[in-house]
């Protein structure tokens, strides 16, 4: 298969669980969805890369790091068994961030689910567990995930500037953590 890629790079996980753990991110093009926060740079040009080509462009991001982000855009548009097996037979630990529309490959090591159907029409979640589950807050009623299985519940502020009212709302109900896009405080990728 050939997958569109955005961009592939090495930095540091910037919010919910891992924040602050080295990764190389494998960002797919494309999405289901078109959320107004979306932090993609679509305008990126898309390469059209085999599973052999990606798994060089990642040792090349890192010839250390074993951890790779698979995000987008919605990675389960393109993300296959594939791909997953290559990356594990060559030792990585695959996270992935995904919006729950589509299911996803067996093999995975840890999911986060940042669910979209608070803004969208047709997206509605498809998975019924994850490791974790982010959620952008913006004063939406967010009691249906309370019980979604997850080992964590995060909400992180839009990039609307709602940080207090995402603290205050996290005080009252203390099963959700906060998470903040660490990475855009800091100014690295």
């Amino acid at each position: 298969m050939i997958y569109s890629v955005n961009e592939i790079f090495y930095s540091l996980q910037g919010e919910g669980h891992w924040t602050g753990t080295p990764m190389v991110f494998l960002r797919f093009a494309g999405c289901n969805l078109s959320c107004p926060f979306c932090d993609t740079d679509f305008n990126n040009p898309v390469v059209r890369m085999t599973p052999e080509e990606i798994l060089s462009r990642i040792r090349e991001a890192s010839d250390c790091c074993k951890t790779i982000c698979i995000t987008g855009g919605e990675p389960s548009l393109q993300l296959d068994a594939e791909l997953v097996s290559l990356l594990k037979s060559n030792g990585y630990c695959l996270h992935i961030e995904t919006n729950g529309t589509r299911p996803l490959p067996d093999g995975l090591d840890w999911i986060t689910l940042s669910p979209k159907s608070f803004w969208m029409k047709g997206a509605d979640v498809a998975l019924t567990q994850a490791d974790e589950v982010k959620i952008v807050y913006t004063g939406q009623d967010v009691s249906p995930w309370i019980d979604f299985p997850a080992r964590f519940h995060y909400l992180q502020p839009c990039s609307c500037g709602n940080t207090e009212e995402v603290v205050t709302f996290i005080k009252s109900h203390p099963l959700w953590k906060l998470s903040l896009q660490t990475h855009k405080y800091l100014n690295i990728r």
